[in-house]
């Protein structure tokens, strides 16, 4: 979120649809680290681990479940994060990314996960409790 309370989105190459910047663990990484490296290769910005605050969990089969091209099925677990500091101009990463901006309503069409991830931050902010579902 930026000093005006806007959301960074994110138009994904893949599938056209808006979403908040993520990703996949590499081997090795702890969950803030895949956090601060997808957020810059996505987004251009640089974000210090320490700067990033954990909200919430996403363990929801009907969210995240993947079917990968060999025909295995997934499921993925998300530990979301908001962060207020950064450094950098955005600058979307074009081999993911069709274009990246701020917005104080989340744009259309969002991925489904993003829509949830949203209510889980919207409790968070309300409440100040970690969320989970």
């Amino acid at each position: 979120m930026d000093a005006d309370d806007r959301i960074l989105f994110q138009r994904s190459r893949d599938s056209g649809l808006w979403e908040l910047p993520a990703g996949g663990a590499e081997p090795g990484d702890s969950f803030r680290r895949t956090a601060a490296r997808e957020f810059s290769e996505e987004t251009g910005l640089v974000v210090a681990e320490e700067d990033l605050i954990p909200f919430a969990s996403v363990s929801r089969a009907d969210i995240h479940t993947l079917t990968y091209p060999n025909g295995d099925v997934v499921q993925c677990f998300a530990l979301c994060f908001e962060t207020r500091r950064w450094t950098g101009t955005l600058n979307p990463g074009e081999d993911e990314v069709l274009e990246a901006a701020f917005f104080v309503t989340p744009p259309t069409p969002l991925h489904p996960p993003t829509e949830l991830v949203l209510r889980l931050h919207s409790a968070y902010r309300q409440t100040g409790l970690f969320q989970a579902c």
